[in-house]
């Protein structure tokens, strides 16, 4: 019952659920950017490089003749999906960047504020009493010590 117990306390830990809200939401991501460089930065590279070549490059010694779209794709250094999968990675990193930052800004302000809520204001101190003042609670400082004698 006691590793029940402990697995228990483990999986329910607020970092494990965070972290696994975080790999959801960055699948999601995953998917969203994914769809980005399928639908429009392919496309770029494609026309860069050839829509017949679609970002790949044939090597010399293999011939080609006969074989399938797949095949000739097998056989050749496909750069442009190796250039989507790391603006796929440049894309992800930034999103996570900022919604780190995000995330952070958020804790700040929120311990900012629990701070300022717990820090009890304490009233100004009294301001400090002029020269005459000053003075006139001397002189009868004085008096009263030579009225007792």
């Amino acid at each position: 019952m006691g590793l029940i117990q402990e697995f228990k306390e483990f999986a329910l830990k607020g970092n494990v659920v965070d972290m696994a809200i975080g790999v959801i939401i960055g699948a999601a991501f995953k998917d969203i950017v994914t769809s980005l460089t399928d639908n429009f930065i392919k496309p770029l590279i494609a026309s860069v490089g050839g829509a017949d070549i679609a970002g790949a490059i044939r090597l010399p010694w293999v011939d080609y003749t006969g074989l399938e779209p797949e095949q000739i794709a097998a056989l050749s250094l496909n750069y442009g999906a190796f250039i989507t999968a790391v603006i796929n990675f440049f894309i992800m990193a930034l999103i996570l960047f900022f919604m780190l930052k995000g995330i952070n800004a958020l804790k700040n302000g929120t311990s900012k504020l629990k701070k300022k809520k717990d820090v009890k204001e304490e009233p100004a101190p009294a301001p400090e009493p002029s020269d005459e003042v000053k003075l006139l609670t001397e002189i009868k400082d004085i008096l009263k010590t030579q009225n007792s004698k």
